[in-house]
């Protein structure tokens, strides 16, 4: 991929997780490009000194309900179009959390968090005929931790029965691993709903895979057999800057919609995320988060 990125010059670029690793470097080279960025940060104080002055720094935790739609209605007063969406923000929690709102925080954080951006922002997103790409992982196809050998074991999402998302990931038989798999998806399961939705109005919804990236998420994510070598780990993985270019292409490069990426290929994700019932289960559920 060239590093090269298109002028950006009078495009809003919303990039969420951008004071770290590698969503700073997704969001430096849209910035660098001429983009008006804009990020949702927890302390903007601290993001301002990490992204500079020129950036749109907006309030919020976005494990927070009231937060995502409180920044959605911030970002779509200020702005009549958004040409970029790139929900970046996400974690990895070695013990069972809830978020604030009772849901289980891989599930606020890595899915919800993007959901709720995208439908919040519906109009802004679809005037400006934008880009959105979400940031995925390809623990989604296989959620073992040491694969040398054996099947690959994809991520599972029954909602048979399920009447809200709290319901997901219980604290009786949490595997951590196992519950980041699901979110994220969780959040290409929507994207593929949401991408047919918003198509008439030239608006594209991708997700993509960046890589196995040298960022502090891949501390808890090692096995725990394998941490007593995490630096030499980090140090054989893709750099931040790495990782951000795939991201960086689908948020700028012409292409299609409704597809998942392992960095630059193309790839197949579990069939359940093609799944219609599946996929329209799972956006009432996610509507019945925010409206109620």
């Amino acid at each position: 991929m060239s590093p090269a990125t298109p002028d950006l010059r009078g495009r809003v670029a919303v990039v969420t997780g951008a004071t770290g690793g590698m969503g700073r470097e997704i969001a430096a080279r849209l910035a660098e490009a001429g983009a008006r960025l804009v990020t949702v940060a927890r302390d903007p104080v601290r993001a301002a000194g990490i992204l500079g002055p020129e950036v749109d720094v907006v309030s919020g935790d976005l494990s927070r309900r009231d937060d995502v739609l409180r920044a959605a209605e911030i970002i779509a007063g200020r702005y009549e179009q958004v040409h970029i969406l790139v929900n970046n923000a996400g974690g990895h929690f070695a013990r069972h959390r809830l978020s604030a709102d009772g849901v289980e925080m891989h599930v606020a954080l890595d899915y919800l968090a993007a959901f709720g951006l995208m439908t919040r922002l519906e109009g802004p997103l679809r005037r400006g005929r934008a880009r959105v790409v979400n940031v995925a992982s390809d623990t989604l196809n296989d959620t073992r931790q040491i694969t040398v050998a054996g099947r690959p074991r994809p991520a599972t999402l029954d909602l048979a029965g399920v009447d809200s998302l709290a319901r997901l990931n219980p604290a009786a038989g949490f595997v951590p691993f196992e519950a980041y798999a699901r979110a994220k998806l969780m959040t290409v399961t929507a994207g593929y709903a949401l991408a047919r939705d918003l198509a008439p109005d030239g608006v594209t919804v991708n997700a993509v895979h960046p890589g196995i990236v040298s960022t502090d998420l891949i501390d808890d994510l090692v096995p725990p057999p394998l941490r007593p070598f995490r630096g030499l780990i980090r140090r054989t993985l893709l750099t931040p800057a790495q990782g951000a270019e795939p991201a960086v292409r689908l948020a700028t490069a012409p292409g299609g919609t409704g597809k998942y990426f392992n960095r630059d290929a193309e790839t197949a994700t579990p069939p359940v995320s093609h799944d219609p019932a599946t996929q329209q289960r799972l956006l009432a559920l996610s509507e019945s988060h925010f409206t109620r």
